[in-house]
């Protein structure tokens, strides 16, 4: 017969992890010095954000400040149907408007409806081009059938494109962490997925997904990083993703 001491000992570690955002591997805050931008949420409270070093844009979404595990906080990032919730990093500026990013990620799940539903989970806006990049993105794909990543853009003379790849497969509910990098030389997009390159993922001038018209990265401004997908009515209903570790430098920031 198990003692009081371990029937109360497994109710208390019950009660600490219900509700609680997944847990990842505990690890030190990664905000040192030289970069443009740098949250690890282990200086927030717990709840909404909390924090003039970025701004929120939600619509059917919300951001909330939450433990993983004992040492851990992350970003969780929730959302209904076509909503979204980003994290908004505003008033950026790079050197040469070169410059890589970095985030660890967690999806609870990807969308299975409707066909060819769209979501983006960091994207770059400026000036210059009326390109809106999305490095880090993808596509529920039918024909295949499946949830693929792919480099994206809208809103400029390339048009709406996601350039989703069958090499390229989402993973659901587990850690993974995300780099990528916006060079304006060949307008160059690339991704690389738990520190590996991921050279089907790349955009440049004359090799994206778009029509024939010549792609052109904006000179960045504002990033935006969280959730949103495009499509209504959904399978699933709602999207769970938890995010940490997100930083913008000059230089690839590793994993």
């Amino acid at each position: 017969m198990r003692s009081l001491v371990a029937v109360l000992t497994a109710a208390l570690t019950l009660a600490a992890t219900v509700g609680s955002a997944p847990a990842e591997a505990a690890r030190p805050g990664s905000c040192g010095r030289g970069l443009l931008f740098c949250e690890d949420f282990e200086r927030l409270p717990t709840g909404g954000p909390s924090t003039l070093k970025w701004g929120v844009d939600t619509r059917n979404g919300t951001l909330t400040v939450e433990r993983a595990g004992r040492r851990n906080q992350v970003l969780h990032a929730h959302t209904v149907d076509n909503g979204r919730a980003f994290l908004r990093v505003d008033d950026f500026a790079a050197g040469g408007n070169r410059f890589y990013g970095r985030m660890r990620l967690r999806v609870d799940a990807f969308p299975t409806a409707p066909d060819w539903a769209h979501f983006t989970l960091v994207e770059a806006t400026g000036t210059g081009s009326t390109e809106v990049v999305r490095p880090i993105g993808g596509q529920y794909a039918p024909t295949v059938p499946g949830v693929f990543w792919g480099v994206g853009a809208d809103g400029g003379p390339t048009g709406d494109w996601t350039s989703w790849r069958e090499s390229a497969p989402v993973t659901e509910d587990a850690w993974q962490c995300f780099e990528w990098e916006l060079d304006p030389a060949g307008n160059r997009v690339a991704v690389w997925i738990d520190g590996v390159a991921n050279p089907e993922l790349t955009a440049s001038t004359d090799e994206h997904g778009g029509n024939d018209v010549p792609f052109v990265l904006p000179a960045v401004h504002t990033v935006k990083i969280g959730w949103q997908l495009y499509q209504g009515g959904t399978t699933p209903g709602q999207f769970d993703i938890w995010m940490d570790d997100i930083a913008l430098g000059t230089k690839r920031l590793g994993c």
